[in-house]
């Protein structure tokens, strides 16, 4: 029923709209410019952070920042982050999680980070500027509602997921798809949808990609 939920809601969408060419470009964290990722739990945004971060645990550690204390490392290695590399650090006050937070956004390359409830957004703000100038790479996962303006440059926001292999509530679950929409200044000033594949240890893919209009909001 879900799965027929979100193939509806795409067939609405204008699909006279242009296709983006380069709709995977939206799955890489550029250095200096932080990434959102906001929506329910369990739509697999973790393994969608650090599968973003993946190609840079091959030269340089990556630390996840765990605020509720579900982070997996079998989880973040099926993604393809390195093992040896892979670094978990556990803060959920949300008065030490800035300065936390900014010392690693310091010293190490790549950061997965969960934003605990409460976080100010000055301190947010002075994250990201950090981020931009350490040219570091950056993925903030907020568990309330999204970030202020100015923090991110690209928002990925979790739509809607569906998951494929069981029939009739028995089988094994092989393939979780989940509709994101995109926008800010890291997707070109437009509203854009895209559908990801998680397909466990074959890690995530594009698989369609769709403009939809000009961004509702400016993000920094």
């Amino acid at each position: 029923m879900v799965a027929e939920a979100i193939r509806g809601s795409m067939d609405r969408w204008d699909l006279s709209t242009r296709v983006q060419e380069r709709t995977g470009d939206l799955l890489s964290v550029q250095p200096g410019r932080p990434v959102e990722l906001s929506g329910p739990p369990g739509y697999g945004l973790t393994r969608l952070g650090f599968r973003m971060l993946t190609a840079e645990s091959h030269i340089a550690p990556v630390v996840g920042v765990d605020v509720r204390g579900w982070m997996s490392p079998k989880a973040a290695w099926e993604t393809g982050i390195v093992q040896e590399r892979l670094v978990f650090v556990r803060c959920a006050d949300p008065q030490l999680w800035p300065r936390v937070t900014a010392a690693l956004v310091e010293g190490i390359r790549a950061v997965y980070a969960e934003v605990p409830v409460g976080v100010r957004d000055a301190d947010l703000r002075r994250l990201a500027a950090l981020a931009r100038a350490r040219q570091m790479r950056l993925v903030l996962r907020p568990l309330a509602d999204q970030l202020p303006s100015g923090v991110a440059h690209l928002r990925l926001r979790a739509m809607g997921v569906a998951w494929e292999g069981p029939d009739r509530g028995h089988g094994r679950l092989e393939t979780r798809k989940l509709v994101l929409e995109a926008s800010g200044k890291g997707a070109s000033g437009m509203v854009q949808r895209i559908e990801v594949e998680d397909a466990g240890e074959d890690a995530v893919r594009v698989v369609s990609g769709l403009a939809v209009g000009p961004s509702r909001r400016a993000v920094g």
